[in-house]
């Protein structure tokens, strides 16, 4: 479904991504590691578009991502954001539907409210949450809404930054738990970025390791801790000691 072919980004001296080769297959879920800094973020950003690479093509299923109606292009794609990025001025409702209420996708208010109570529920939060002000929740609770907002158009993909950023174990369990069955139910490839490595074995099919600019090793999460790749094998262990220098 998505494929990253030699892609190079650079801001100014900083070369954040020096030849990222990356396939992820239809229907399957992703999760990139790696330390902060490393180019995931930026990465995702240049499969939406958001950023333009300097070199290297992006395929979405088989299509250059640059070329064709951006709309569309869009419209294919779901994203739960690491801060949760809800709108303070709107209900839960609106925020689950914002993309259903405007643009290529718009629907009829009411239809749109009946879709984010639907998807509200399942995420696990009631219908009287629809009306309530993101401010009103608790962390965890914004996780949700972000998720129910993310699967609100029954996107064909979903990516997932620091899906769990700020929550605590018991939450960031049940959060994982809603991210891997929902992906499953809805047949959607998924992309994940995340330091979190209870996240990474509760919600991949497959890792990718990306370190100075290039993928160090990808594989099935099943041989993950077999790899024998040094740079995954210390940031799932989290050694100081290794190949990724610490920065002090």
């Amino acid at each position: 479904m998505i494929r990253l072919e030699n892609v190079h980004k650079a801001f100014g001296d900083n070369h954040v991504l020096r030849g990222v080769n990356l396939e992820i297959p239809t229907g399957t879920s992703m999760v990139i590691i790696g330390g902060s800094g490393t180019g995931k973020s930026v990465a995702l950003k240049c499969i939406l578009g958001l950023i333009k690479p300097d070199s290297g093509k992006i395929y979405v299923d088989g299509q250059d991502a640059e070329t064709g109606d951006r709309d569309a292009f869009l419209a294919r794609f779901g994203m739960l954001f690491q801060g949760g990025a809800l709108f303070d001025s709107l209900p839960v409702w609106q925020n689950v539907a914002f993309r259903l209420l405007r643009g290529s996708l718009k629907r009829p208010a009411h239809e749109a409210r009946e879709i984010a109570i639907d998807k509200l529920r399942r995420v696990g939060l009631r219908a009287n949450v629809a009306d309530l002000y993101p401010s009103e929740l608790s962390g965890g609770m914004q996780k949700r809404v972000g998720l129910a907002r993310a699967i609100a158009a029954d996107p064909e993909i979903i990516f997932f930054d620091e899906p769990t950023t700020g929550l605590d174990p018991i939450m960031s369990g049940v959060i994982n738990d809603l991210i891997r069955e929902i992906v499953t139910e809805m047949g959607a490839t998924a992309m994940t970025i995340t330091h979190d490595m209870s996240s990474v074995r509760a919600i991949a099919d497959n890792v990718a390791m990306l370190h100075d600019g290039v993928i160090q090793w990808t594989g099935p999460v099943s041989q993950m801790d077999s790899s024998g790749d040094p740079y995954v094998e210390q940031f799932i262990s989290g050694n100081a000691e290794g190949p990724i220098e610490a920065v002090r």
